[in-house]
């Protein structure tokens, strides 16, 4: 197994779909902080997800994506500024939770 052992936190991105493209070229183009990450399909509810077609208001939920990202805790703090003056929405929700480990199978 190969370990990663300087990667200590993970930084969740909860992005509306609508959002998407736009996140993912950020991430893409400052891989510097972010040298891979994961995307998930996912679904809001509550008062921080706001219902934007017909389908969402009738389900009740909203169709989001989970953009998850393991790195140093400084580093992901510094994207995360540089991302809210790209993206500039409030209807990006995002954590930080520590990371244990973090590496490869090979």
């Amino acid at each position: 197994m190969t370990e990663l052992p300087h990667y200590n936190a993970l930084l969740t991105l909860a992005i509306p779909t609508a959002l998407e493209d736009e996140v993912l070229d950020f991430l893409q183009s400052n891989s510097g902080w972010a040298s891979g990450f994961s995307i998930l399909n996912a679904q809001g509810m509550g008062q921080g997800a706001p219902l934007h077609s017909s389908m969402e208001r009738v389900q009740g939920r909203s169709s989001r994506r989970l953009v998850m990202v393991a790195g140093v805790e400084a580093d992901l703090r510094e994207l995360l500024q540089a991302l809210a003056r790209a993206v500039r929405s409030a209807d990006v929700a995002y954590w930080i939770s520590p990371l244990a480990g973090c590496g490869r199978l090979a």
